[in-house]
């Protein structure tokens, strides 16, 4: 059996290494690094892709979230609503902004934030939404357009781990997440489902004119050199990674299908068991393929994590045991953000945020890319069934249930 990873990177590199390795010496003899063609090919690309009038480019995919608030004129005070159950760059980035933070609860089953949360949380100071596509699933957007609509807010999705998902709205039509919303940031950070070899992501937005503010806020604040119109930042994405991304993106759905087909292998094995809750895939598409939860005709979940909860208080004694046996997992997130130092506030009530509490005590992620197989998945199910069933076996005695490993 190979390896077992979180992530597989080397692997996937096997298919794309000879189009990066001619990028990477075409740029070397250029010596343009900085807003390259590569670069510029890349942006062009992705607005293809995704079906979107204007992609920025930048740094990463903190300052993405950070420049698009920036781009949109929020002013020290106002309130943006986001999810608790979420990575802190989502909520960090409002607070560096003199912003408010405001923390609110999140669906049961897709684990993202709740439009009826949202509602309870708007005041007169609310202007803007944050919903995060956690996971690599859809939030809610039908309900959240609508909200904002209402209250007149800005949306900004947080697309960073669901970059090839599409949402399906109740009449039947469909748009890739990152474009629905008034602005929409990025992540190319190497583990997300289009990931580069270092740090890199970009600003979403079909305004032309907020996509123009933005292309001057990453570059110093200059539309024509050493003239300063806004005050900026330096966030640019860098032709090597342009050139990672270039080669990766015609194949980002193919990559996501991958991840899909794992996923559904995963609840195959363990959907009965009463001590799991396997992820779903909620859409509002009428979906006849629609096996395990799991969509198999349509993209409203792409499975950037695939993430199980353990119930009955088996969750951590479960992470320790797979950590014993060499198992890659991951608990995303241990700690609410409304728990966490640095975003604490007498505001929040703790009794308010019960999904989220719930889900940090119970959610572990298992290792998911575009390489895994159906042997390690066996593995990796064999162990998880066999310990939450028996409490463990000797590392000597491999799990053989569902074809595991020999």
């Amino acid at each position: 059996m190979k390896k077992l990873q979180m992530v597989d990177l080397v692997g996937q590199r096997e298919a794309i290494k000879d189009d990066i390795d001619s990028a990477f010496t075409e740029i070397m003899d250029n010596a343009a690094f900085i807003n390259g063609p590569y670069v510029h090919q890349f942006q062009a690309d992705l607005e293809k892709y995704l079906d979107v009038k204007n992609v920025i480019p930048c740094a990463n995919g903190t300052d993405a979230l950070q420049i698009a608030m920036m781009g949109l004129g929020l002013q020290p005070g106002d309130e943006v609503i986001t999810a608790d159950f979420t990575f802190a760059a989502t909520v960090e980035v409002i607070a560096l902004l003199q912003l408010t933070p405001v923390l609110v609860d999140v669906e049961e089953d897709t684990f993202n934030i709740s439009p009826e949360a949202i509602e309870k949380a708007i005041t007169p100071k609310t202007k803007a939404i944050v919903p995060v596509h956690l996971f690599g699933h859809a939030a809610n957007m039908d309900a959240i357009m609508d909200l904002a609509v209402k209250h007149n807010l800005y949306v900004i999705e947080d697309n960073a781990q669901g970059i090839g998902s599409s949402y399906h709205y109740k009449d039947g039509s469909s748009q890739k997440t990152g474009t629905i919303g008034h602005v929409s940031a990025t992540s190319f950070f190497p583990s997300k489902n289009l990931g580069c070899y270092g740090d890199g992501g970009a600003i979403f937005t079909n305004d032309d004119e907020l996509a123009h503010t933005i292309r001057g806020i990453v570059n110093h604040g200059m539309y024509e050199r050493y003239h300063h119109d806004v005050v900026g930042v330096n966030s640019r994405l860098d032709s090597l990674q342009a050139a990672v991304l270039k080669a990766k993106l015609p194949k980002l759905d193919e990559y996501n299908s991958r991840r899909q087909k794992a996923a559904r292998a995963y609840t195959e094995a363990l959907k009965n068991h009463k001590d799991i809750v396997t992820p779903s895939a909620k859409t509002n598409r009428p979906c006849e393929n629609k096996t395990l939860g799991i969509c198999d005709t349509c993209s409203c979940h792409v499975f950037h994590q695939y993430t199980l909860q353990i119930k009955n208080g088996k969750r951590d004694s479960l992470a320790e045991y797979l950590k014993s046996q060499n198992i890659p997992h991951g608990i995303y997130y241990p700690i609410p953000l409304h728990e966490q130092k640095a975003y604490k506030d007498s505001r929040y009530n703790h009794k308010d945020f019960k999904v989220t509490n719930q889900l940090s005590d119970e959610v572990i992620s298992l290792p998911m890319h575009t390489e895994l197989d159906q042997e390690q998945i066996d593995f990796i199910t064999g162990h998880i069934l066999k310990y939450l069933e028996e409490g463990g076996f000797d590392s000597a005695q491999p799990p053989r249930k569902n074809g595991s490993a020999q």
